[in-house]
């Protein structure tokens, strides 16, 4: 399997749930998805409203033919900063998570080593207002080989499934 045909699987197993916007020539993502929930609880009618709560999630895409820990570490920072730049909390604001997917060619040795040890996370408003967490996914085209944070282990059966 070549990088944009992996590349291209992640996309459309993405594209069922999520807004999908490929990105415009200079940036350092080559597409980004963007995942909205409302949900409100009432007693009987809806003037009765128990509560409410609202779930975002950012996802950087990134395709590269060769990563080492420098390009990582930029692509990172990048999807941090840029995700954290969209949050806006508030009282029903419960959660706006960030991951960055970078599907590769071949990975360095020591970036394999190094994904596991990169978190990110925040709270706003001591966790009354909501939280923000990380997700990093690599995907190794190559050796057919996918390494995550901690968060991301969540959507260990999603690139089960886009590998095989």
């Amino acid at each position: 399997m070549k990088v944009t045909d992996a590349f291209e699987k992640v996309l459309k197993s993405y594209e069922t749930y999520y807004d999908v916007a490929r990105e415009k020539t200079g940036s350092i993502f080559a597409a980004e998805a963007t995942f909205h929930s409302h949900d409100e609880q009432f007693f009987l009618m809806k003037s009765a409203k128990i509560g409410e709560a609202e779930s975002i999630e950012y996802v950087f895409f990134a395709k590269e033919e060769y990563l080492d820990c420098e390009k990582l570490k930029k692509l990172d920072e990048v999807a941090w900063t840029k995700g954290l730049e969209r949050v806006k909390p508030h009282s029903n604001h419960r959660n706006t998570d960030i991951a960055l997917v970078v599907v590769s060619n071949r990975i360095a040795e020591d970036v394999a080593a190094f994904i596991p040890k990169i978190k990110h996370y925040k709270s706003y408003r001591f966790g009354f207002q909501g939280w923000s967490h990380y997700r990093l996914i690599v995907l190794e085209v190559s050796s057919g080989q996918v390494v995550y944070n901690r968060q991301g282990q969540s959507l260990k059966k999603l690139f089960d499934n886009i590998v095989k």
